[in-house]
């Protein structure tokens, strides 16, 4: 995407009238199976110009996370340990920083700060400080957007013929409920999107096929759902 930046945007960033070009690639993953988590991806490029074409300011963004409905710890642990293999040769300080970024941003603050699944890593405005750094910011979004697979396919295969039934398709449409709330109310790069007039269908497309909500739900005492909820929190995975 490319143009000029609108009034909301030139507010939420403090700049005059500018130029923006913005690309990226992003994914959402919803599966049948509600053994298998919702997945969440994103790596993105953005610069701002002058009006005369002068580029005043560039930045890198981007992670992946991950929404389970129900726990298997080994495939949280195989998830985090990917991302952490990923970045480490980047900084072995580079994970946890953006795990810790990640846990805070994905979370529902309306709902006592519960999150949206067990995170993953999430970066934002990373600025490249001269032309070695800049490539260097862009072999760490390679690298990355690479480890994805690895992270997240394993535990697709592990889990996708997993029986389940009517009882654990509800939960999972409830709690994907939470996700459209998360996606709708406080997700920046959802309204990013809707504000610079983008496709607002590939836009909405993060969005569940299904989602249900019911009045002041609580998971039934000692079900597998109720154990669920002490997941939502954040947790030192590996």
């Amino acid at each position: 995407m490319h143009g000029v930046l609108p009034k909301a945007m030139q507010e939420a960033f403090k700049v005059p009238e500018s130029n923006f070009f913005a690309c990226g690639l992003s994914l959402v993953i919803h599966p049948l199976n509600p053994n298998v988590p919702t997945v969440h991806a994103n790596w993105r490029y953005f610069e701002l110009y002058d009006t005369a074409g002068k580029r005043l300011d560039c930045w890198f963004g981007g992670g992946s996370d991950l929404t389970p409905y129900y726990m298997f710890e080994e495939d949280a642990t195989h998830f985090h340990q990917t991302l952490k293999s990923a970045m480490d040769p980047f900084g072995t300080e580079l994970y946890p920083q953006h795990k810790k970024h990640c846990d805070e941003y994905f979370v529902n603050k309306h709902r006592g700060d519960e999150m949206r699944g067990i995170g993953g890593v999430f970066y934002d405005y990373l600025r490249p400080k001269d032309e070695a750094d800049e490539q260097r910011l862009f072999a760490f979004q390679q690298a990355n957007g690479n480890a994805f697979v690895a992270a997240y396919l394993p535990i697709v295969e592990k889990r996708k013929d997993t029986p389940y039934t009517e009882r654990e398709v509800e939960w999972q449409e409830i709690r994907r409920g939470r996700y459209v709330e998360f996606n709708l109310v406080h997700d920046r790069g959802t309204l990013f999107g809707l504000k610079t007039n983008g496709r607002t269908e590939s836009i909405l497309m993060s969005l569940p096929p299904r989602a249900r909500w019911y009045y002041d739900y609580k998971p039934e005492a000692g079900s597998r759902e109720e154990a669920m909820m002490k997941y939502y929190k954040p947790k030192e995975w590996v």
